[in-house]
């Protein structure tokens, strides 16, 4: 799914009307009814207090749509019109009037800077946020912002119309009492970046996408920034198996990682590598490591090292496919010798991850040698040494799309919503879930890449790919051992149930869980 940016959206509704000959206000009522469909549906006539508190802008003009509909379904609705400027916009005022035609009750005009202790808001009530849109360039007033705080304090459900008010669409909130808390936002025709960043996604628990009918010649041929990825997405990049293939055409994964202590590093990458369906895997570690990995992993081959504890020089016979290096490496002198060495010889596709990091982040003129879209795995604080300290995450994302940029480097970011990056591309991951926070977890993806690359995938394709079927097998595991128990090996052991959901059709889903429970 496209996430499109404020500018495009705005281009989109201008095309739309255009193309389908309808005005802007025709727009604004087909997205109003679009809410009042989904809250329809849901609420299905109950006589909650539904207050519906409109800005006198474009958002406020889709909250006077909801409300005027809601008023003729009979709902319990009480409208507001904050308001804070003399600029009103000329749909906000068409719908203004439209909804007087329909209630004797006309909206409660709030003005900025006055007294608004008679609202009263319970708990059990629902606030409609459709106050500010995606076009606020600054900071609430101190009087919307007190407004906010009421609402947080009541704990009614709040439902935000497009973006929580106060959430900008492209920088970082410099205070989140100025931030609308939603329970859940219905964004049209796209999700918004933010909803995806670490800083800005806790301002709604939850989010829905709504058609509302935009150009779809332009929803198909506009590029955008950032894409979501979810089943849909990553189905078109799966490489079906030929009835008469065979492990030499699946390629042969070479994971160099692990020292004294950490050879579960270079087992758990070297499982995943051969569960996300490489042909073969072979393991480059230090002596300490043969036997329990040979005991441990009997489909792997393995390649010591002439060191005991330790990878001191980085030496084999063999010809991979692609190369997965830094579980469990460690960073002594004679391995970052090693690694250095190996780096301005090798011409084999990488995947660095942990001390391979550190180690280029050590000596950053390395990063020259690596082949191009080599892919790099940090979390937060390896990628903090490798591009520098960011002021928030849109700091952060143009830091990581420069650094790609400079040197031709794929990089994943990690957290709950995984970012790779690839120059000035964002593609934003949908599965994964906190049971993933729990050692070893990064080594698997490792593997998982590592894996595609063999088989053929491009590194982009097999980053986004495998970053997704790393979230699908820990949220399939999820079910059986929750957010607590789940470990790294419970991923690599439903790898092959996050490949089987991809061709899975939901009434089949539905049909198994039924079966269970029974």
């Amino acid at each position: 799914m496209k996430i499109f940016s404020k500018a495009q959206i705005y281009e989109g509704d201008k095309l739309t009307t255009e193309r389908q000959n309808i005005s802007s206000a025709d727009l604004m009522e087909r997205a109003g009814t679009q809410i009042f469909n989904w809250i329809h549906m849901r609420m299905q006539g109950a006589q909650v207090p539904i207050h519906v508190f409109c800005g006198i802008g474009n958002n406020g003009g889709d909250g006077l749509v909801l409300a005027r509909h809601l008023i003729t379904h009979g709902y319990n609705v009480i409208t507001y019109i904050v308001n804070c400027s003399d600029k009103r916009s000329k749909d906000f005022l068409i719908n203004y009037d439209r909804i007087k035609t329909v209630t004797k009750d006309w909206p409660k005009m709030l003005s900025c800077g006055g007294d608004y202790s008679d609202i009263v808001i319970e708990e059990r009530d629902i606030i409609v946020d459709a106050i500010f849109g995606i076009g606020l360039n600054r900071p609430p007033n101190d009087w919307v912002q007190e407004l906010f705080q009421r609402w947080r304090a009541s704990k009614a459900f709040t439902l935000a119309v497009d973006i929580p008010s106060g959430l900008y669409t492209d920088r970082a909130v410099e205070d989140e009492n100025a931030v609308v808390h939603a329970n859940y936002t219905i964004s049209f025709q796209s999700p918004k970046l933010v909803f995806f960043l670490p800083e800005t996604a806790k301002y709604t628990q939850q989010w829905e996408v709504l058609d509302i009918g935009i150009d779809r010649d332009y929803l198909m041929r506009t590029e955008t920034e950032a894409e979501l990825i979810s089943k849909f997405e990553v189905i078109p990049l799966y490489k079906p198996r030929d009835k008469f293939a065979h492990k030499g055409d699946f390629g042969h994964v070479l994971i160099i990682g692990g020292s004294y202590g950490k050879i579960g590093a270079v087992n758990l990458a070297s499982r995943a590598a051969l569960g996300s369906g490489a042909g073969l895997v072979t393991a480059y570690i230090p002596k300490c490591g043969y036997h329990s990995l040979q005991t441990s992993f009997p489909e792997a081959m393995v390649i010591t090292d002439t060191e005991d504890d330790v990878i001191s020089q980085i030496d084999f016979d063999i010809q991979p496919t692609v190369i997965g290096i830094g579980v469990g490496l460690g960073t002594a002198d004679e391995t970052a010798k090693a690694f250095e060495t190996f780096l301005k010889n090798n011409k084999i596709p990488l995947v660095i991850d942990a001390d391979g990091l550190n180690l280029l982040s050590k000596k950053k003129s390395l990063l020259s040698a690596l082949p191009e879209q080599s892919v790099l795995t940090p979390h937060p604080k390896e990628l903090e040494r490798l591009v520098g300290t960011w002021s928030d995450d849109f700091d952060k994302l143009k830091k990581v799309k420069d650094f790609s940029k400079k040197h031709k480097v794929i990089v994943l970011i990690k957290g709950a919503n995984s970012i790779t990056v690839f120059g000035d591309k964002l593609y934003i991951n949908t599965t994964g879930n906190p049971g993933m926070a729990t050692a070893g977890s990064g080594d698997v993806l490792t593997g998982i890449i590592s894996g595609l690359i063999a088989q053929g995938y491009e590194p982009l394709g097999a980053t986004i790919f495998g970053v997704y079927l790393h979230g699908r097998s820990a949220d399939i595991s999820l079910e059986d051992f929750g957010y607590q128990s789940l470990i790294a090996s419970h991923i690599i052991e439903t790898i092959g149930e996050a490949y089987i959901d991809l061709f899975r059709q939901p009434e089949q889903t539905e049909a198994e869980e039924s079966k269970e429970e029974q």
